[in-house]
């Protein structure tokens, strides 16, 4: 099963949901992440939090939903909505969900203010990613109606 993670510019909390999923999920289970405008290159807030996590960021780039690799079996978007943002639409025979998360890289302050920002923003797409991986996959693949609800309830969860 392949999950996408999609926003827009590719270079924060798609990547660190990527690189978390990749890095808890069993095998079988892939996470790849884009932007419907990458900004060309990664947060290096976002890529020194998942090294401190343990997480490895090699082969991670920021990338457009042009260039997937493979097709999506899943679509979850990421985009917050303190912004204004608007989420881009991945369209296509696909199961799709939202699990918005403010930007840590859009946060103005002091930098225990922007550490605990990227912290709170990496936590909660921990915590929504565990319970993703422990859905009844076998049970759920046979009533998409029951996986999108699950999905959705997933999308609400803050750590």
């Amino acid at each position: 099963m392949n999950i996408l993670f999609l926003c827009t510019g590719n270079s924060c909390r798609s990547v660190l949901s990527e690189a978390t999923f990749n890095h808890l999920a069993p095998a079988g289970l892939k996470a790849i992440s884009a932007g419907s405008q990458p900004a060309g290159k990664l947060h290096p807030r976002a890529v020194e939090l998942l090294h401190a996590k343990g997480i490895s960021t090699e082969g991670y780039y920021s990338k457009s939903w042009n260039d997937l690799p493979v097709t999506p079996d899943i679509v979850v978007t990421v985009c917050g909505s303190a912004a204004g943002e608007t989420c881009p639409a991945y369209l296509g025979p696909v199961l799709r969900t939202h699990w918005g998360v403010d930007d840590p890289g859009h946060v103005v302050g002091t930098e225990e203010e922007i550490t605990a920002a990227f912290e709170q923003t990496y936590a909660i797409i921990r915590a929504r990613i565990t319970a993703f991986l422990a859905l009844p996959f076998a049970e759920l693949s046979k009533d998409r109606t029951q996986f999108k609800s699950e999905l959705g309830k997933i999308g609400t969860l803050l750590a």
